[in-house]
């Protein structure tokens, strides 16, 4: 595996690997973060609005490594991972601080959110909730981070409606 592959920084200065875990930077990362521009070792922020999309989807059937393979996602370099979430209004606490222990943040601002609404398929209003966190992705773990999320959406009385990956634009690395 690349040795960019297996962990970067992100916004709170922690390293974390393909599953948004932490980990402890070894002598390469130490070595290597001596001799690289300090525009790369930015980390990014979940909550950035510079950050592009370079792939997403809405359809719960399709392949996460087709959508990524016909995608300009930038396999080594870190993402946000977005995930959309339609849940009644009541169960959005509990729903956001069980993503929490996954390393997801709820954003409060974004194209993606919006007012309660009635939704004729659910019994009680709903909100749309985005979650979002940083790191190093691929298909396998993009494809078990969507089943995360639509565990949690069903387990909570709601539905993904989407996802997105966000990386920077290519000119600002």
């Amino acid at each position: 595996m690349n040795g960019d592959r297996d962990g970067s920084r992100t916004s709170d200065g922690v390293r974390r690997d393909l599953n948004g875990r932490p980990v402890a930077p070894g002598r390469w990362h130490r070595v290597r973060n001596l001799f690289r521009p300090a525009a790369v070792d930015e980390p990014l922020d979940r909550a950035d609005t510079s950050l592009v999309v370079v792939a997403e989807s809405g359809d719960e059937a399709e392949a996460s490594s087709a959508v990524l393979a016909t995608s300009a996602w930038r396999v080594d370099e870190e993402v946000v991972l977005r995930h959309v979430l339609r849940l009644p209004a009541q169960r959005v606490p509990d729903a956001v601080a069980t993503a929490a222990l996954s390393g997801y943040r709820r954003l409060d601002s974004g194209p993606d959110v919006g007012p309660e609404v009635a939704d004729a398929n659910m019994a009680d209003p709903t909100v749309t909730v985005t979650l979002a966190r940083v790191q190093m992705l691929d298909a396998v773990h993009l494809s078990q981070e969507r089943s995360r999320m639509a565990s949690l959406g069903s387990r909570h009385g709601g539905l993904v409606v989407g996802w997105q990956v966000l990386q920077r634009p290519v000119g600002d690395r």
